[in-house]
């Protein structure tokens, strides 16, 4: 994409109701509107960004055997009343009447009504398990919405529920999507602590909260060193070997009782950017659903819950990687794969560099942004690092005469000259070590 022909509506200064940096960024770099306390308008970098997420989340989901569907962002109250949760979420729940005088809901959630489309299709244990995921907007009316996409009352979640026969099956589900969630963070540059955690108003009597270690976090957590290495690159694990590792939200935690020597305990600030639950037979037996077993008799199915925050995620990413000059964007997840910057915009040998990298990017299937602005060259290389796009090619007329570039790697900050041919084929290199899936 040329950038003289995209939207990209920067902010110069940074917004005063913005307090923490991913709020702040965002708004900046054009890739959020608000539109209300709470409410966003999505604009095109903030979006390519949360369908990188999306497409990630879309790929481990379906290799773990989930089906993907979709539910209204409109749900009946009935449902609601029949579960007995009609009033367990009191005023976040947003409610109105239509026009027939039946009473609706904006969704905050979607148990009942996944529990609903499971019940009037599955009827024997030939067609379990099963794990059925969407990926919706909904919405929640936050007393005080704040922190720009990190605690919105209109949000982008994966939702996704698990049927089995037995609490036995129904455990190793959830163990599968634990791991599964560690792989999917892991695409997207994170390192995330799973802690145990309370069920609150979803239920269930197992559950973990996936957390990302950043300043700016709402919980405190207190985890075994171990955790520190593998966000380093000193040690690699399995989300199955994470498991073992000792992690514990403050409320939770017992210095007593902690089973990690004291030199190996951490602490640290943690968002939460996921969140699993073994609900066993909670909504399955109030709103009585059963399904034929292998001897005939009628079984309660055993349900999972495990939910994303799909768009708190891109302001996570953003908490746990930046600098004083803006975002760094891990490569999974960039708008764009790397930036073009041409210094002298009419000059013939610059523009011919410049045009060569771009159509060389996108010939090997890169998606680059080449600024042929006519903006003043400082102004352009700010406009890069508050992006954080993963390179930065820079095409300036000295080097340009003998077909030079400056590549920069954003993330490191270091710098080298190359022939345009080479820095075309490093970012290729790059790219396929870093997104492969």
């Amino acid at each position: 994409m040329r950038l003289s022909q995209y939207f990209m509506p920067l902010l110069k200064e940074d917004p005063k109701e913005a307090q923490i940096m991913s709020h702040r960024a965002m708004l900046r770099a054009g890739m959020i509107k608000q539109e209300a306390a709470g409410i966003y308008s999505w604009l095109p970098m903030g979006l390519a960004v949360l369908r990188h997420i999306e497409h990630i989340i879309d790929e481990e989901l379906q290799r773990a055997g989930c089906v993907p569907l979709l539910m209204p962002t409109l749900q009946p109250t009935d449902i609601w009343k029949e579960s007995g949760r009609y009033d367990a979420l009191g005023k976040e729940m947003l409610r109105f009447t239509d026009r027939a005088g039946r009473e609706l809901l904006y969704s905050p959630t979607n148990e009942e009504m996944i529990v609903g489309i499971f019940s009037s299709s599955v009827k024997s244990y030939k067609q379990l398990p099963l794990n059925l995921y969407q990926i919706q907007w909904k919405f929640r009316d936050e007393v005080r919405p704040r922190f720009g996409v990190m605690r919105g009352r209109e949000f982008l979640m994966k939702d996704a529920y698990s049927f089995d026969l037995t609490a036995e099956d129904a455990k190793r589900e959830y163990a599968k999507m634990y791991d599964t969630y560690h792989r999917i963070f892991g695409r997207m540059g994170l390192v995330t602590i799973a802690v145990n955690a309370d069920s609150g108003a979803i239920g269930g009597n197992l559950s973990h909260e996936f957390q990302v270690i950043a300043e700016t976090g709402e919980s405190a957590l207190f985890y075994d060193a171990t955790f520190d290495d593998i966000r380093s690159g000193k040690v690699t694990m399995s989300g199955e070997e994470m498991r073992g590792l000792y992690a514990a939200a403050d409320e939770q935690h017992s210095a007593d009782n902690c089973p990690v020597p004291p030199e190996r305990l951490r602490e640290a600030r943690g968002i939460e950017v996921g969140h699993v639950f073994y609900l066993g037979n909670k909504y399955t037996q109030a709103m009585g659903v059963t399904v034929t077993g292998p001897d005939g008799a009628a079984v309660v199915p055993e349900m999972g819950c495990y939910g994303i925050g799909v768009s708190r995620l891109v302001g996570a990413i953003i908490e746990a990687s930046h600098d004083d000059a803006g975002i760094i964007w891990p490569e999974a997840v960039a708008p764009f794969d790397a930036g073009i910057i041409n210094l002298r915009v009419g000059d013939d040998a610059c523009d011919i560099v410049a045009v060569q990298l771009y159509e060389g990017l996108k010939k090997a299937g890169l998606n680059p942004l080449y600024d042929d602005t006519d903006k003043r060259g400082g102004e352009k290389f700010a406009t890069m690092d508050l992006i954080g796009l993963p390179w930065q090619v820079t095409v300036g007329p000295r080097g340009a005469a003998d077909g030079k570039v400056e590549l920069k790697y954003r993330r490191s900050g270091e710098k080298v000259e190359l022939p345009t041919a080479e820095a075309v084929a490093k970012i290729i290199e790059n790219y396929k070590a870093k997104v492969a899936a």
